[in-house]
């Protein structure tokens, strides 16, 4: 048998019609969230011409009978915004479903093991080097170049931290993200503290905002996504494993420290992709994933796609309510729907055990 080859398909999938139920619910989700967001706003559009303007864009052809400030608010503001929350919430939603599998642990997200804090520091440091933070490439500032690279270093550095000679035990693994975390926080904190003037971009930035979306930074994080999306798709029957136990997942065939590196950078590149682009946005990793994996169960052939469909929708839910709420960091928002579900869950696992004895 070969070490990397899982002996049989592991599958705990729900009825068909369960399955139709969850991926129909969140398809719809997500076009009545961009629907709603790209009509929305203080400056109200009909559907119809916002359909019109969709259309006349992507192929041409249609007469113009709106103003073009309207066209402006659709294509070149609204739109991008939207894309830009189902790029992000679907990479945050993939990335806490593989973490969560990973470590086998509901509460587990995608920042669990510093990307987050890597991505922070990367972003605060190129937002301090004024004007060269206006510098970009291909449209790509440098605050999202440094937290990509951020992010990706600190899951690297964390990795090689809690590798021994015996693999990677998921204990350290976490230990290490803690401490590299907090190392990396201390740093973010001593900038916050000499950042001057350029405080109030700062904060923002680290609240988590997706009002500075734009068609280049899409057109950057999007295909990262999508590609760590689908070879994490295409490792599921390796989650479905590793669900099992690392020993039992070794049983079956599956070389289990080799897909720990391969998943991690994958949730990793995901992660940090997302992050990069909007700036630190919780929960989305968190709520979503064990929300689906309730409904649908443990299946990621299944739990992957709806969870991508869930967290887009929220994302893109959230920063509307964002926008109408007068502006605010949607990263705010998602922590007052995220806070409490993580409290009923903390809550519900410690009522649990207490029942188990």
């Amino acid at each position: 048998m070969s070490a990397t080859t899982v002996a049989r398909p592991i599958a705990f999938g729900p009825s068909p019609g369960r399955t139709t139920l969850v991926l129909g619910g969140g398809t719809a989700l997500l076009v009545i969230a961009a629907g709603a967001a790209l009509v929305s706003g203080t400056s109200g559009i009909s559907i119809g011409d916002a359909v019109a303007i969709l259309l006349y864009q992507l192929t041409g052809i249609g007469p113009v009978t709106w103003p073009a400030s309207t066209e402006t608010i659709v294509w070149e503001l609204r739109l991008p915004r939207i894309v830009a929350g189902m790029v992000v919430g679907a990479g945050l939603a993939c990335a806490g479903t593989v973490f969560q599998a990973l470590l086998r642990n509901p509460m587990a997200d995608p920042y669990i093991i510093g990307p987050a804090a890597g991505a922070s520091l990367g972003a605060v440091t190129a937002l301090l080097l004024v004007p060269v933070a206006s510098v970009g490439w291909l449209g790509i500032g440098l605050v999202q170049l440094f937290a990509f690279a951020g992010g990706l270093v600190t899951v690297l550095v964390v990795f090689l931290i809690a590798r021994g000679r015996g693999g990677t035990p998921v204990v350290t693994l976490l230990l290490a993200g803690y401490a590299v975390s907090s190392l990396l926080s201390a740093g973010v904190a001593l900038l916050i503290f000499n950042s001057g003037e350029r405080l109030a971009a700062v904060i923002s930035w680290l609240l988590g905002s997706l009002a500075g979306a734009s068609w280049p930074r899409v057109a950057f994080a999007a295909p990262l996504i999508v590609i760590s999306f689908s070879l994490l798709l295409l490792r599921w029957r390796r989650l479905n494993a590793l669900l099992l136990g690392e020993a039992q997942a070794a049983h079956l065939g599956v070389d289990v420290e080799r897909e720990k590196r391969i998943l991690t950078g994958l949730a990793a590149l995901s992660t940090s992709a997302g992050v990069a682009i909007s700036g630190t946005i919780g929960f989305v990793g968190l709520v979503v994933p064990h929300l689906v994996r309730l409904a649908i169960g443990p299946d990621h052939r299944l739990l992957l796609p709806a969870s991508l469909l869930y967290g887009a929708g929220l994302l893109v839910l959230a920063d509307l309510g964002a926008r109408l709420a007068g502006g605010i960091p949607v990263g705010v928002v998602t922590a007052l729907i995220g806070a409490p579900f993580f409290l009923w869950l903390l809550r519900r696992s410690v009522v649990g055990v207490r029942v188990g004895r």
